[in-house]
């Protein structure tokens, strides 16, 4: 029996220029998209001309889900996983379902293409040579420990906001990692209104008390100037920690 294989096919965080050949190309190939939300995925295939079925994948759905999508591949069929924007898996539904085929041996190909926070880190002009992608914060319980375990980092650090929690967000990380750290805030990446703030966050959540933020949120932000002594001595400390494997290079 020939096995198919799961495709993890980023899509446009904004502009659909940023739809790649590739993509296009395999969405049309496979058998069935999985889709965060099929009405919001109709506008792209519409776009491209691809009329290749959908079903909704998403965090309410995908535990059902599995074993029949699952059993659909290991019969043969490749089916091509997508989130609303971006790469799937990157705080969107898609690790649950590239986890479950890493363990029945299913093979998965995952696309390079669009994610909203490596624009957002370069444009900041904060160092990126090294840093750690956050991602989301909880809402409550745990918050406040996050808040401080990302004010310790020797590195930058990246969270993905909405635009309404933006305001408290900004606040918790002055209080937290003090009013002078150096930030930006960037905001719908790749569309009409494609803009980043820099600043420190003392200056970033005044700012943005009276300007309400809208549409989608990357709050990005530096680490404490140190002396290199100090900086040194931190980062040792730091390749220690079993943080360090949540650290991209």
């Amino acid at each position: 029996m020939v096995q198919g294989k799961l495709y993890i096919v980023p899509t446009p965080v904004g502009n659909l220029d940023d739809m790649s050949p590739r993509a296009i190309a395999t969405l049309r190939a496979v058998s069935l998209i999985l889709a965060e939300d099929t009405r919001t995925s109709a506008v792209l295939m519409r776009r491209f001309g691809i009329d290749t079925p959908m079903a909704s994948h998403h965090k309410f759905n995908e535990h059902n889900d599995l074993s029949p999508i699952l059993d659909r591949i290991a019969s043969g069929e490749s089916i091509a996983l997508v989130s609303d924007a971006g790469t799937p898996g990157i705080s969107d539904p898609g690790f649950m379902l590239s986890r479950e085929c890493r363990r029945r041996g299913i093979p998965v190909e995952t696309l390079p293409g669009p994610t909203a926070f490596v624009p957002a880190l370069v444009n900041s002009g904060l160092p990126c040579d090294r840093f750690f992608f956050e991602g989301f914060l909880p809402p409550k319980k745990g918050r406040a420990t996050r808040l401080q375990f990302l004010a310790d980092l020797p590195v930058t650090f990246i969270i993905y906001e909405s635009p309404l929690r933006t305001v408290k967000t900004l606040s918790e990380l002055a209080a937290v990692c003090g009013e002078d750290r150096p930030a930006a805030v960037c905001r719908e990446i790749s569309k009409m209104h494609d803009t980043t703030m820099r600043d420190n966050l003392g200056g970033l959540r005044d700012y943005y008390k009276l300007n309400q933020p809208k549409g989608e949120i990357v709050i990005v932000v530096g680490t404490r100037e140190r002396s290199e002594s100090s900086q040194r001595i931190h980062k040792n400390k730091y390749k220690n920690d079993e943080c360090a494997e949540n650290t991209f290079n």
